[in-house]
C-alpha cells in the first residue's frame, strides 16, 4: 500500500460537525434539567420523578448514537487508499481524451448535463479497452494535461469523475489549445497507433483549430470528435435558479456545433459522433481503436483504490442496534 486515506466525497465529512452539536445541545438540556431538578427543594419529589432513571445509561446512549453518527458520516465520504500492483506486458495503442470542462458543458440540453454525460461516456469507453495506454487533457480557454499516457484506468476515471469547469479559471473552447497539447503529449516514433478523442460542444472561440487538426494528423495522430449537445441549444445554469448573462442582462445560449466537430474529425482522418447516439458512438470508436497498430506496452505499475466504506459503516450499525435495545431506565430500583 501507498499513499494516504483519501475520501471520494470529502465534502460529506462536514456531517461530522453534528456530533458535537449533539453533545453541546444534550450537555445543556442535562444542566437546565439538574438546575430544574434542584429548585423542587424536595429530595422525596425529585426521587419520585426519577424513579428508574439511569443518568449514566443516558450518557451511553447518546454516546452510541454520536458514535454511530461520526462512523456514518466517515462511511458514506467513502475512504479509500490508493495500493498499486505490477502490470502486465501488454499489446496497444496510444489514446488520448480532451474533454471540454468550461462553462457551456454545464448546459442541460442533454441529461443531466453535458459534461456529466460526456463524463459516462468516458467511464464507458476506458472500461470496454484493454492493453492501451490511456492520457486525459482537460480543456476550456485552455487546455492542461491531466494524466499522461499511461495503463492506470482507475486513476484517470477518478480524475474524470472529479472533472468541474472551476478547475481551469480562464473559460471558454480553446480546441486548438487541446488538439496543440495532445500533439506535445503524444510519444514521437514507435510502433504504437496514436489517436485523439475530442470531446466538446464544439463551441470554438479560436480560429486555428482547422490547422491544429491538419498539423496533428501530419504527426500521424487519428482525431476522432465527439459533438456533445443539441442544435437547438439551451440556457447555462449559473447556480440553482438562475443562468448565465452577457453584459447587456440577456440569458447566454449555447448550442453544440456539429459543423465544427465534423470537419476536425474529417481534415483529422477520423470519424465524427453525436454523444446522444452513444451505443453506436462507443461501438464505432472502440472498433477504430482496435484497428490502431499495436506495440508491446512494459509492464507498468498500476495504481488502484480500494474502498474501506464497511469498516465504518458495520461498526455504526451495531452501535444503532446496542443503543436501541438499552433502555433509558433500570429494570430494578436496585440496579446501580
Amino acid at each position: 500500500m501507498t499513499g494516504f486515506l483519501q475520501f471520494d466525497s470529502p465534502n460529506l465529512l462536514h456531517l461530522l460537525w453534528a456530533v458535537p452539536l449533539q453533545g453541546l445541545v444534550l450537555y445543556i438540556y442535562w444542566r437546565w434539567r439538574q438546575r430544574t431538578l434542584r429548585r423542587l427543594g424536595s429530595q422525596a419529589l425529585e426521587k419520585r420523578l426519577l424513579q428508574g432513571f439511569s443518568g449514566r445509561r443516558f450518557w451511553t446512549k447518546n454516546l452510541l448514537f454520536g458514535a454511530s453518527l461520526a462512523l456514518i458520516a466517515i462511511a458514506i465520504s467513502n475512504p479509500m487508499h490508493l495500493t498499486k500492483r505490477p502490470g502486465e506486458v501488454q499489446k496497444g495503442a496510444d489514446v488520448l481524451i480532451a474533454l471540454d470542462i468550461s462553462n457551456s458543458m454545464l448546459a442541460k440540453d442533454v441529461t443531466p448535463s453535458r459534461l456529466d454525460r460526456a463524463k459516462a461516456f468516458i467511464r464507458e469507453l476506458v472500461e470496454g479497452l484493454k492493453g492501451e495506454r490511456i492520457g486525459l487533457i482537460f480543456f476550456a480557454g485552455d487546455a492542461y494535461p491531466q494524466m499522461p499516457l499511461s495503463n492506470d484506468y482507475e486513476s484517470l476515471l477518478l480524475f474524470t469523475r472529479n472533472a468541474r469547469p472551476e478547475y481551469i479559471t480562464d473559460q471558454g473552447t480553446n480546441v486548438a489549445a487541446a488538439i496543440d497539447l495532445a500533439g506535445r503529449m503524444f510519444e514521437s516514433g514507435g510502433e504504437a497507433g496514436r489517436a485523439l478523442i475530442l470531446i466538446s460542444d464544439g463551441e470554438n472561440h479560436q480560429e486555428n483549430a482547422m490547422q491544429r487538426a491538419r498539423e496533428i494528423t501530419r504527426a500521424g495522430v487519428v482525431l476522432h470528435t465527439v459533438a456533445v449537445g443539441t442544435a437547438k441549444g439551451t440556457t447555462i445554469p449559473a447556480g440553482r435558479n438562475s443562468v448565465r448573462k452577457d453584459f447587456s442582462g440577456k440569458a447566454v445560449r449555447t448550442s453544440a456545433n456539429e459543423s465544427l466537430m465534423a470537419s476536425l474529425a474529417r481534415v483529422g482522418g477520423g470519424s465524427a459522433y453525436r454523444l446522444q447516439e452513444e451505443a453506436r458512438t462507443l461501438a464505432e470508436i472502440r472498433a477504430a481503436i482496435q484497428r490502431l497498430p499495436k506495440s508491446t506496452i512494459e509492464a507498468r505499475t498500476t495504481a488502484q483504490y480500494i474502498s474501506y466504506y464497511q469498516w465504518f459503516l458495520i461498526p455504526a450499525l451495531l452501535f444503532l442496534i446496542i443503543e436501541q435495545l438499552l433502555w433509558w431506565k433500570k429494570p430494578s430500583a436496585t440496579e446501580g
